[in-house]
């Protein structure tokens, strides 16, 4: 069994921090100015050094650089700027797009909500124009759902009677909603 000494390990562990602390100290305004540069905005662009000094801290065990440290650092710096500005651009078209099919979501509901109302016009006009009977049995039929054979029992005439008024009405409306339809087009 090893006894550690626990004072080499705090030394250890000071000497970094303060290595640390001198690095930050040294580069940070530096550092802040580049990104500024590219992203214009100097609160964006102390965020960005920021984040990398404390990825930097809390990575610094495996980090290897290859080149000098202020290489690395402004490096760092530079590709974090731009990596904002790709997230940024990515937000903005998403909230473009969005704001666009909302748009686009609301005119269309819009212009449903006006073909339905002109539906419903020709509809009504048709079923008045209709002798009352056939009215009633398309009423029956579409409007409360119910089968031939309960409108038949319910108004006390043949279900073929049901049928043969349900396809004169829908004659009718095919007729009418025909030239609805073309005019659409």
């Amino acid at each position: 069994m090893t006894i550690r000494n626990p004072d080499i390990g705090n030394k250890a562990e000071n000497k970094e921090k303060a290595e640390f602390e001198a690095l930050f100290k040294k580069y940070y305004k530096s550092l802040c100015i580049m990104a500024y540069e590219i992203v214009k905005d100097m609160d964006t662009a102390e965020e960005i050094v920021q984040d990398f000094f404390y990825n930097y801290w809390k990575n610094r065990k495996s980090i290897k650089i290859k080149t000098s440290i202020k290489a690395y650092l402004y490096k760092s710096i530079y590709n974090s700027s731009l990596n904002h500005l790709r997230a940024l651009s990515v937000r903005q078209k998403h909230a473009e797009n969005t704001k666009h099919q909302h748009e686009y979501l609301s005119q269309n509901k819009t212009l449903q909500d006006i073909e339905a109302k002109e539906l419903r016009v020709i509809i009504d006009k048709t079923l008045s124009e209709l002798p009352q009977r056939y009215a009633n049995i398309f009423y029956m039929s579409r409007f409360e759902g119910l089968k031939y054979k309960e409108i038949a029992d319910t108004l006390s005439i043949s279900v073929k009677t049901v049928e043969a008024a349900m396809g004169k009405v829908l004659a009718v409306f095919r007729k009418k909603l025909g030239n609805y339809i073309d005019l659409k087009q």
